[in-house]
């Protein structure tokens, strides 16, 4: 039993589920408790929170965590409720946990989450100490290069298996798949799961550069993939595309290319932080339907399979890499908040070669946006330079010999003239 004299130590679970979130719930636990503190946790995230209803809150002890450590999902649940969205709501958060006595929080979640809980310490004026344990199977939190958030690894792994599966089944079935993987801001999980399996091709929205990014764009840069191995004789492959590549496209983007047909594929809808709902849009069946369009302009026909892939990953069992990673996070958010440097600042729980390194919340937020600054592919670093040498896609070299050229126009019937004029747009953006 802990004595409580050092107060009462609160945990938070914010944003979508990630692998790894019953094991920073443990680890946190287990250490506060063994420092002297008291700790309860928020059912639902800042649901109950922001309507001043303390209910929601239920005692932690080591018997009441320890066995979750290596399962998935989330004993606290989780949401995406912004405790930030108004002053009036912020108050009641903070008032309702210093109503409870909490002088320590920890939440858990992705950048939405990390800004609530820096606005918590904030207005409060450090009253609350707070440390945030970085969340996201996204891999989209301005870490430390090469420092992944806890989750990303889990869900990769899990997804490797299943885009391997639908790859064999491409191949045996002489299909084409489309994979939609996760990931709003960047494509880390779309490009880890094509890289590890081998996919036919990977479309990700930072190989744009900013630039504009269509639907039609996205469907001929398969439609040189398809083309390309069709030359090669093999009438099958798998694209994996970016969940994220529907923001590039934009809402205008979507009713230019799909026009009164794009509310067959979902609505276009906001969540509280002014984020498309993704999830709310068929993305990998629009893109199956448009691309089987512009297929069948060219005269060529496969079958098309597609399939999102992300919420079978987010409450796995975390792989042994995420359970050691959030024990360590765990410990390390402890040892902040009782670190004299908590009563400077808040902070973003994160190591880097071994050592317990915790990132300042001012330092982490874009002024601009008051949002975590996403950390995207970095399209121009080898790691990515190698996915593209593997991928099967129309390269420049492709139009720069004549043999190549005349190979590739024989499939879809075109004069070289005339394939160079509808695809080689395509390797010069």
């Amino acid at each position: 039993m802990a004595d409580s004299s050092l107060g009462k130590l609160a945990i938070v679970t914010g944003g979508g589920p990630a692998p790894g979130i019953n094991g920073v719930i443990s680890s946190v636990t287990i250490e506060a408790i063994n420092q002297g503190l008291e700790v309860i946790g928020f059912k639902d995230g800042f649901k109950n929170l922001v309507l001043g209803d303390p209910s929601s809150a239920r005692p932690l002890s080591i018997a009441d965590v320890a066995p979750y450590y290596q399962r998935g999902g989330s004993i606290l649940g989780t949401s995406r409720t912004n405790p930030a969205k108004n002053p009036e709501d912020l108050a009641r958060v903070i008032g309702t946990l210093q109503g409870l006595g909490v002088k320590y929080l920890v939440t858990v979640g992705g950048d939405d989450t990390a800004f609530g809980g820096s606005q918590v310490y904030k207005q409060c004026g450090g009253a609350i100490k707070v440390a945030h344990v970085p969340k996201t199977i996204d891999n989209d939190l301005p870490l430390p290069p090469g420092v992944p958030t806890f989750g990303f690894e889990s869900a990769r792994h899990y997804g490797v298996q299943v885009a391997r599966n639908i790859h064999e089944d491409a191949k045996t079935t002489t299909r084409w798949y489309i994979i939609v993987c996760m990931g709003r801001a960047a494509g880390h999980l779309a490009l880890g799961v094509g890289k590890a399996s081998a996919a036919t091709v990977t479309i990700i929205s930072e190989e744009f550069r900013g630039k504009p990014v269509t639907l039609d764009q996205i469907c001929d840069i398969m439609i040189g993939s398809m083309i390309k191995r069709k030359a090669q004789g093999k009438g099958y492959g798998l694209a994996v595309l970016s969940e994220g590549l529907l923001e590039s496209i934009g809402e205008q983007g979507l009713l230019d290319a799909m026009g009164d047909e794009l509310a067959k594929f979902g609505n276009v809808e906001r969540d509280a932080f002014g984020h498309l709902r993704l999830g709310e849009i068929e993305f990998g069946r629009m893109v199956r339907y448009r691309l089987a369009e512009r297929l069948k302009e060219l005269g060529l026909k496969f079958t098309l399979v597609d399939k999102d892939l992300g919420y079978e990953l987010r409450c796995a069992d975390p792989i042994p890499f995420d359970a050691e990673y959030t024990r360590n996070l765990g410990y390390g958010a402890v040892k902040f908040l009782l670190s004299p440097e908590s009563a400077k600042y808040g902070a973003i729980v994160s190591f880097l070669e071994g050592r317990l390194v915790p990132l300042k919340f001012e330092d982490m937020i874009n002024p601009q946006t008051q949002r975590m600054r996403p950390r995207l592919v970095d399209v121009d670093a080898e790691t990515y330079e190698c996915a593209r040498r593997y991928m099967i896609r129309l390269e420049p070299s492709d139009f720069a010999h004549t043999d190549r050229l005349k190979k590739l126009a024989d499939v879809v019937k075109l004069t070289p003239e005339q394939f160079r004029e509808r695809f080689e747009y395509l390797v010069n953006y």
